[in-house]
């Protein structure tokens, strides 16, 4: 086989995953505190046993998460908080674990639990549930206060508080499109403690932090780049038949 076609094989096959979280990306680029996602390409040697490299491949080399903040939009509602700084709302996952999200479009489900995309979003002591019927407001340390229908502004109590962790290092975004802290040893992702400083802008809402015009142009650039390996692996076969028909023998 020509050497030649290790480097585009490879080449268009890791194409085809870049343009796959490209077109991800794209399809949250209104996905309220969605992070974009990072994949980047580099040429290795193939190992063996001869003296010299005589082929090359190509893989993934910092696939990601961009964590730059996206822009905050002032939504007026009362149950839509942005995270402030690299604080991070706390949420249970489908299996039950911990995980993070800058998502902070809250709703209240038909018993009362405080969910963010239909996950219970925790507080000091699990899940938080609030009254039914009740308005609900968020402060800027993450409580949220409820007050009954017809009541009198005294009657406002607080129900719960938001649990806003901030990492200390890069958190590991999972198949569910949630974050969790770094395994540990073991290969256990322990939940992250509290942070009692981390603050919440009321009424606003982080977009995404995608940009639909990079997103656009970088999925251009990937499928002409798809083309072109695709167009060295032809020519490469086209090659060894010319080769093939000049070595053989007629009768």
């Amino acid at each position: 086989m020509d050497r030649i076609l290790y480097t585009a094989m490879s080449g268009a096959k890791q194409s085809m995953d870049q343009q796959a979280v490209v077109s991800h990306n794209l399809s949250n680029v209104s996905t309220a505190g969605f992070r974009a996602q990072l994949h980047a390409m580099r040429a290795v040697p193939v190992q063996g046993e001869a003296a010299h490299a005589t082929r090359t491949s190509v893989v993934a080399s910092t696939p990601g998460t961009d964590y730059s903040q996206g822009p905050i939009t002032r939504t007026g509602r009362d149950l839509d908080v942005a995270p402030e700084g690299n604080g991070w709302l706390s949420v249970q996952a489908d299996d039950g674990t911990e995980a993070y999200t800058r998502r902070g479009d809250l709703q209240v489900d038909g018993d009362g639990v405080v969910t963010i995309n239909g996950r219970p979003v925790i507080g000091a002591n699990g899940p938080i549930i609030v009254p039914l019927g009740s308005s609900v407001s968020v402060g800027a340390d993450g409580t949220l206060s409820a007050i009954g229908a017809g009541e009198d502004p005294d009657a406002l109590v607080d129900v719960g508080r938001l649990k806003l962790v901030t990492p200390e290092e890069g958190l590991v975004r999972g198949d569910d499109g949630l974050f969790r802290a770094p395994p540990n040893a073991q290969g256990d992702a322990a939940p992250l403690p509290a942070d009692e400083e981390a603050r919440v802008a009321s009424g606003s809402l982080e977009g995404s932090n995608v940009s639909a015009v990079e997103a656009m142009v970088s999925m251009l650039d990937v499928a002409r780049r798809y083309e072109m390996q695709m167009k060295v692996v032809s020519t490469a076969d086209e090659n060894a038949q010319r080769a093939n028909g000049l070595l053989s023998v007629q009768g």
